[in-house]
């Protein structure tokens, strides 16, 4: 909840709007040894079915985003769209190098698991557009509530690594809505356009001027604008 309180603010009265905890996120765990996008998007379908919803939208950016995509993939029957922003189908060795190349970290985890407030801030820093100001305390606060259950966290984001022969564009029945912030630095606007291109005429995008990575986050009122005009769009019903 962290994570899309604009959006779900946004959206409650008029959809059925589910925000579920992926795997070692919040409360949820499990004691497979598996680390993979398609294992969190078989419990996030299995979940779901088990709440009775047969047909929905998934909205994900980054790290969930690929976990939609993956959904996309898995369940044609369950997924109806997809919106994703600041996120790539699958992380492939080239473009996981890139982007800790551009940032100076050595691993995923390094980058994105922080274990110190200077981590924090520049975690955020570098997922912002805007340059703004938090105490210390909130930064601890911060690292308290959502870098927890860290080794099995570096386990995910190693095991979403691909290397670059073993990539491959799956074909997507649904509809993809990329709604990316202008400004995104981890994963870039050309990214984007690429996986468009990619993905064809079932695909749309938009930018978000003056937002980074964090675009929901960042100019939530203009995300949950666009969100709202790209569901509409979809024929009814749908969660």
């Amino acid at each position: 909840m962290i994570t899309w309180p604009f959006q779900v603010w946004s959206l409650r009265k008029k959809y059925a709007v589910y925000v579920p905890d992926l795997l070692f996120f919040g409360g949820s765990s499990t004691s497979r040894s598996e680390r993979s996008p398609a294992l969190q998007a078989e419990c996030l379908a299995k979940g779901l079915r088990k709440l009775g919803v047969e047909r929905c939208t998934v909205v994900g950016f980054s790290y969930g985003g690929m976990v939609a995509f993956k959904m996309a993939e898995m369940q044609p029957a369950l997924v109806e769209a997809v919106v994703a922003g600041g996120s790539v189908r699958e992380l492939s060795e080239s473009v996981s190098g890139d982007v800790l190349g551009r940032f100076g970290f050595s691993s995923l985890s390094e980058m994105l698991l922080p274990e110190s407030v200077k981590g924090c801030k520049a975690l955020l820093r570098n997922g912002m557009h805007k340059k703004m100001y938090f105490p210390n305390r909130l930064y601890k606060d911060f690292l308290e509530v959502m870098f927890v259950n860290t080794k099995e966290r570096a386990e995910l984001l190693e095991g979403l690594i691909v290397l670059d022969k073993d990539t491959k564009i799956p074909k997507l029945s649904q509809k993809i809505h990329f709604l990316w912030g202008e400004e995104d630095q981890i994963f870039k606007q050309e990214l984007s356009q690429h996986m468009r291109e990619e993905v064809g005429n079932k695909a749309t995008y938009e930018s978000i001027k003056k937002a980074g990575h964090l675009v929901h986050l960042e100019r939530p009122f203009l995300y949950n604008n666009c969100l709202n005009h790209f569901l509409d769009s979809l024929p009814p019903p749908h969660t």
